[in-house]
């Protein structure tokens, strides 16, 4: 029987590791929405945060275009609050840099 491959856990430093260039636009490119609504969030986040984007960062956002148009939006209107699967730091870390107003 084949030995199941471990999976790697995120390390402490994990939000010193950035995104290059390329990686930071192929994550942009994958945040587009259906909704203008969450367009404008995420737009807003990347002129803020786009330049600088962390690892830990990257996979909140990612968590986060898993959802569907809808459920992002309660998340991002903060009329929800992440739980189960989708309950954790980075998804916290992001919702709160996209729910900020200048």
């Amino acid at each position: 029987m084949p030995s199941e491959t471990p999976k790697p856990t995120p390390r402490a430093d994990d939000a010193a590791q950035w995104l290059d260039e390329r990686e930071t636009a192929v994550l942009r490119w994958r945040c587009r929405r259906g909704l203008v609504e969450n367009d404008l969030f995420i737009e807003r986040f990347f002129n803020r945060h786009g330049q600088r984007l962390s690892t830990a960062q990257a996979r909140g956002i990612a968590r986060l275009m898993d959802l569907s148009d809808n459920d992002l939006l309660d998340l991002l209107l903060a009329r929800k609050e992440p739980s189960g699967d989708l309950d954790t730091e980075e998804v916290r870390m992001v919702l709160a840099q996209m729910r900020s107003r200048p």
